[in-house]
């Protein structure tokens, strides 16, 4: 019999934000196989939007998106004390050192470049869930 606040019970949910449907896909597949939920969204408004909606416990976000960009998805919601608390992973394909300062600056807690191992982000993940 599963209590309410049985690990098990209830997954821990994943916002995953990226333009290239691809990653979202196979991101969304290797997290669902570590039993975690996942939701999608494919440009930075409809990001957003869902963030706010499901109040996720951790974002996956890349920067250069259709709409909004990752940093400023990021910072509307670090800013915001009902959001600031939700680690955000930021992957995306800028790789410069200013990219990364950035990053911080908007509350980034990761900053992952593409081409990624997939591994590297499910382990960061898992870090920062308490798996």
């Amino acid at each position: 019999m599963k209590q309410k606040g049985d690990k098990m019970s209830e997954a821990k949910k994943i916002l995953i934000v990226d333009d290239e449907q691809d990653i979202v896909e196979t991101l969304k597949f290797m997290l669902e196989a570590e039993g975690y939920e996942c939701f999608c969204a494919y440009d930075g408004e409809t990001g957003l939007s869902l963030a706010k909606e499901i109040i996720p416990d951790l974002m996956i976000l890349d920067v250069m998106m259709p709409k909004i960009n990752g940093y400023k998805i990021s910072r509307l919601l670090k800013y915001d004390s009902k959001y600031k608390d939700i680690p955000i992973i930021m992957v995306t394909a800028r790789s410069q050192e200013e990219d990364k300062l950035i990053g911080q600056e908007t509350g980034v807690n990761e900053y992952i470049t593409k081409p990624f191992e997939l591994d590297d982000i499910i382990k960061k993940v898992n870090e920062y869930l308490g798996k």
